[in-house]
């Protein structure tokens, strides 16, 4: 059975964005289509919340993202999803402004899903945010999927 991935909004935008000049931004890119090509080893979901999202901002940016997007599985949003992220915002996992990145984590627990896969350092992927959502999700008798960025995914790459 192929492990199971989530992906957030800002990895297709990672994967279509113009080439960075900045460095960071640039591995960023590079480690998204590495992802991206690695695909096929997955299950890949994605939910509307994703293609809202991606839908948004400069309309030749947006149809790029959407047309990556084009054909994976969309997973439900649901009573359940929208109570969880509900509880991520309560418990102060994830902060109520940001409440679609509570939804995204939601909708991956909710479903079983394996991994996140995001570049949202901010409010989903870094270790006190990650402790945080863990101990919230576990409090509800959900399990807390991996969260990690298209690198950490990946591992150490020796090409």
């Amino acid at each position: 059975m192929k492990p199971s991935v989530y992906i957030e909004t800002t990895v297709a935008s990672y994967l279509t964005a113009r080439p960075s000049k900045n460095l960071v931004i640039a591995g960023h890119q590079a480690a998204t289509r590495d992802f991206w090509n690695r695909l096929f080893s997955f299950e890949a979901f994605i939910s509307e919340l994703v293609v809202e999202e991606a839908s948004k901002g400069d309309d030749i940016a947006a149809e790029a993202r959407l047309r990556e997007l084009e054909g994976l599985e969309s997973l439900e949003i649901d009573l359940d999803c929208k109570i969880l992220a509900g509880h991520l915002i309560e418990d102060g996992a994830v902060p109520a402004e940001y409440a679609d990145d509570a939804a995204h984590i939601a909708i991956a627990s909710v479903h079983a899903v394996d991994s996140i896969v995001t570049w949202n350092f901010k409010h989903i992927n870094n270790p006190a945010t990650r402790a945080r959502i863990r101990a919230s999700l576990e409090k509800r008798g959900y399990t807390c999927p991996e969260i990690c960025s298209p690198d950490e995914y990946l591992g150490e790459d020796d090409d």
